[in-house]
Order: C-alpha cells, then sequence, then structure tokens
C-alpha cells in the first residue's frame, strides 16, 4: 500500500509559520509523507488549513478553500481535511457547522493531538472538534520538519499579556509563557549542529521574555547568550514591543556580533489619542525616542514596523501624526493595514468607526510616502559591499536573469550576479550594491568572492539524499506596499 500523503496551508504569522512545522513533523511521525513538488493543489490524503484569525479575509480565505474541497472529497474516498489555529481556536464547532466535510478542529494550545484526532475521525467516521482552553506542551517538544536547512526559527515564548483594542491574539493564544533559557540554547545549539546558521527568536511579545520569572533583563541575556554559540552566524528577532524595548536590549543588540542590524518594531499609529484607544503603553515621543537610540548604537540599522491605518476615531489630525512619525523614522519597510474590525474586540463596537472610502484613501497615501522613504533608504546602500547569506526561494526571477538572491545583514533582500563558482543556499556571498529599488537591491558586478559554509553543506546534503526539495521558509519580512488579502508574516499575530 502507498503511503499517505498531507498538505499543510498557513496563514498568518511567523508563529503560524512554525507551528506548521511542528505540524508537517507530527504527520510524518504518524507515517504520512508530503505531496511531492508539482503535486496539484489539495491532492492529498490529508489537508491541513493552519489558519489565522487577525484579520477578516481570513475567515473568507479558509471557508473559500473548504467550499472547493467539498467535491474533491466527495471524490477521494478516505480524504480527511482539519483546521487549526488561531480561526480554529475561535470559531470552533462553527467551522462544522459551515464546512460539514471538515474532520478535525483543533486550537492553538494543542496541535500535538493532530495524528491522534485523525486516526479518531476516521474510525468513528464523524469529525473531531477538541480545543483546548491552556497549552498542552510547549511547541518545541513536538516533532519537526524544519523548511529550511540553514535557517530556523526558535521560538522563545507563546502568548501575550497585552490587551491592545484591536487584537484578538491573546484571547487564542492565551497568557505568555516562556520557555526556559536551557531549553532554548539547547535547541539552538543543536540546529547549529545540524548546519542552521541563522535563527530566528519567536514570541507574540519577544522582547517581555522573563516575565515569568521576574526578570527584565532576561531578552538580553538571551541575546548575548547567543552571541557565545560557536557557529551561529546570525541571530534575529520578532516581534518585540515598543513598551518592553529596554536600553539593555539595544546594548546586547549592538555588542554581540551575530546579532543583526534589524529591527522590526511595530508602530501602529503615530497618534497618541489614537494610541491610547488602541491600549498602546507608549506614546510618539517615547517611539521615536527608542529609534534614536537604535540609531545613535547602529548606525547601519534597518528598521522595519506595522501601521494600522482607520481605527476607530481617527480623524484627519491622527492620520497626519502617523505620516509625520514614518516622515521622522525613515523606515526601511512598513508593512501597513487598513483596519478590520474583529468580533469579541473592543475596538469592534467603538464609536468613530471610519468610513472605508476614507480608510483606503489615507491608506494609499501613507503606502506612496513610505514606498519613497523605501527608495530613498536603500539608495544609501549603492556602493556599500554587503556579505549576503544565498536563500532559497527568494528570487522569482532569478533563472530567468541568471542571478542569486539572499539577504544582507540587516534582513534587505539582494539580488546579486550568479559567479561561476557554485553558491548554494547557506553559504555567504559578498557583492557590492550597485542599484537600489524601494523593495530590494541589486549588484549586478562581479561577485567578489563565496564563502562554502556547514549551512551550505547541511543544504546540499539534505538535496543529495533524496529528499523532497523544501519549499523553504523565508526568514525576511513580507513584502511591502498594498498588501495581499490576508497578510503574511509580520503583519499577523507576532506584530506588537
Amino acid at each position: 500500500m502507498s503511503e499517505k500523503t498531507y498538505e499543510v496551508r498557513t496563514y498568518g504569522c511567523q508563529m503560524n509559520v512554525h507551528d506548521s512545522e511542528r505540524l508537517s513533523g507530527l504527520l510524518e511521525g504518524a507515517g504520512y509523507v508530503r505531496t511531492p513538488e508539482g503535486t496539484a493543489e489539495f491532492d492529498a490524503d490529508v489537508v491541513v488549513f493552519n489558519t489565522c484569525a487577525v484579520r477578516e479575509n481570513a475567515d473568507n480565505k479558509l471557508y473559500g478553500n473548504l467550499g472547493r474541497l467539498a467535491p474533491m472529497k466527495t471524490k477521494r474516498p478516505g480524504m480527511q481535511i482539519a483546521v487549526g489555529g488561531c480561526l480554529a481556536q475561535k470559531d470552533r464547532d462553527t467551522i462544522v457547522k459551515k464546512a460539514p466535510w471538515v474532520d478535525v478542529v483543533f486550537g492553538t494550545h494543542n496541535i500535538g493531538k493532530l495524528p491522534v484526532l485523525l486516526e479518531r475521525a476516521r474510525i468513528q467516521e464523524e469529525a473531531q472538534v477538541e480545543i483546548a482552553e491552556s497549552l498542552e506542551a510547549f511547541p518545541s517538544t513536538l516533532p519537526t520538519r524544519r523548511e529550511s536547512a540553514y535557517a530556523a526559527w526558535v521560538s522563545i515564548s507563546v502568548g501575550c499579556n497585552n490587551t491592545c483594542t484591536f487584537c484578538i491574539v491573546p484571547a487564542l493564544r492565551g497568557k505568555e509563557k516562556d520557555r526556559r533559557t536551557g531549553d532554548i540554547l539547547a535547541e539552538i545549539e543543536a540546529l547549529v549542529a545540524e548546519g542552521v546558521s541563522e535563527i530566528t527568536l519567536l514570541g507574540q511579545n519577544v522582547n517581555a521574555y522573563g516575565s515569568d520569572i521576574g526578570d527584565r533583563e532576561a531578552f538580553s541575556k538571551l541575546l548575548r547568550a547567543c552571541g557565545r554559540i560557536e557557529g551561529l552566524e546570525r541571530v534575529r528577532f520578532t516581534s518585540p514591543h515598543p513598551r518592553d524595548f529596554t536600553d539593555d536590549v539595544i546594548a546586547a543588540m549592538a555588542e554581540t556580533p551575530n546579532v543583526m542590524p534589524q529591527l522590526h518594531m511595530p508602530l501602529q499609529s503615530g497618534s497618541d489619542t489614537v494610541l491610547k484607544a488602541m491600549r498602546r503603553s507608549y506614546r510618539q515621543d517615547r517611539f521615536l525616542g527608542i529609534i534614536d537610540k537604535v540609531r545613535a548604537a547602529m548606525p547601519h540599522a534597518a528598521i522595519s514596523t506595522d501601521i494600522i491605518v482607520g481605527f476607530p476615531g481617527e480623524t484627519e489630525a491622527d492620520f497626519e501624526q502617523t505620516m509625520h512619525v514614518a516622515r521622522e523614522a525613515r523606515f526601511a519597510q512598513a508593512y501597513t493595514f487598513q483596519y478590520s474590525k474583529r468580533p469579541g474586540t473592543p475596538a469592534a463596537t467603538m464609536e468613530g468607526q471610519v468610513p472605508k472610502e476614507v480608510v483606503q484613501e489615507r491608506y494609499m497615501r501613507l503606502v506612496a510616502l513610505q514606498e519613497e522613504i523605501s527608495w530613498a533608504e536603500n539608495k544609501k546602500q549603492v556602493g556599500r559591499t554587503l556579505e549576503v547569506m544565498v536563500a532559497e526561494g527568494e528570487g522569482r526571477k532569478d533563472g530567468a536573469t541568471h542571478r542569486l538572491s539572499g539577504r544582507a545583514p540587516d534582513n534587505r533582500l539582494v539580488h546579486f550576479t550568479k559567479p561561476d563558482a557554485e553558491v548554494r543556499p547557506g553559504d555567504v556571498a559578498t557583492v557590492e550594491i550597485t542599484y537600489a529599488a524601494p523593495h530590494h537591491l541589486l549588484a549586478e558586478g562581479e561577485t567578489k568572492g563565496v564563502r562554502r559554509t556547514r549551512a551550505g553543506d547541511a543544504w546540499e546534503k539534505r538535496n543529495t539524499v533524496g529528499a523532497a526539495k523544501p519549499a523553504g521558509v523565508m526568514l525576511g519580512l513580507p513584502s511591502v506596499g498594498a498588501p495581499e488579502p490576508l497578510p503574511a508574516v509580520t503583519g499577523g499575530c507576532g506584530s506588537n
């Protein structure tokens, strides 16, 4: 009998992407195999949707896909469909009522139960809905199928203690729970031993790490400890909260060579009035003060942000304050979102809901301004020589343009001329930037050097042992400007 296949579809933030790596590991541990490249969409024995609930389009996208699957399942006896993640935690029984052909619904706290629930649904021939109200096992204790051989996510905490009025995540992910520092470092050391050279520390409010033990400097200590791990070349983290961003973290970033000069610092609004209504515990001056301190300590740091346009009660004057902060902060990138009403959040019932056409007009003005700023900031990179970690899947036109792509230390995307020497994902190329676009850099001259790395060795080993080629999880931030209907990575529940 042939092996059963699976497909995992992920929506939302980096935390969801990392959870999907765990779901894949669980399924493979249960005997399933990932659908090979080139397989038709949803042509698997088990299709898993790992959902997001941050924006309204998440609901529409999920139920649209479930509708497409109904006739496919009728034609394919034994096919199973599972829905997990934040939307499953929120909607629970509603999913099965709207789509009775779904076999399993599980939440954010019990992803480890997926194989058991699938088997139970098969035997009992009825849908299994199991939503845990608190974390059953820290996700990092579960099996994993890492999407990248050279870069990895490492979760340091789950949940969030904030009460932002626009966000439903705390209700779905629970209160913040921190991992032991020793467990985090042990996982990183094990990954480095396997060839990983870049890690990204993950948390809903990553720099609040240590709140469980009352150590306000626990996060900066963790960054410094990462700096002592031999073979670990790049350390990133996402997403911090301005409230908890302290001077010791800035010092640790500046003084730890493998912590990259990159910071994603969610602003959400530049208006003190709106920030108060959002229950954001900082104001414009505090935010800009952090940016100034980071730039003083790391002049070449690239700073990105998240901004919500059209929050209830936002006036034109409030919006102009957001434009002012964008001009002052000079973000390398900004992930801009039109406010989306989420049932169950305080903001959903606030007075002063801004008309859609007004939100759209403001949004377009902000996108246009940020495009100008991003392009101007990228032009400052022209002439610089950068070390680029070669990535897999980041350059969609690389084949046609005879280029390779990767990330600079500050996380800017760089496309560079393919050298004669072999270069593998995970290797490091030294290039000189010759051209800047708003969302990427080009190095069109001859590559100055290529350093073969243990990470490149790990990628080569994975791809020469007959394993299916991974799709690749890109550790860069999502594209800038007008977002897709469902925001990717940084703009999701990891945004603080």
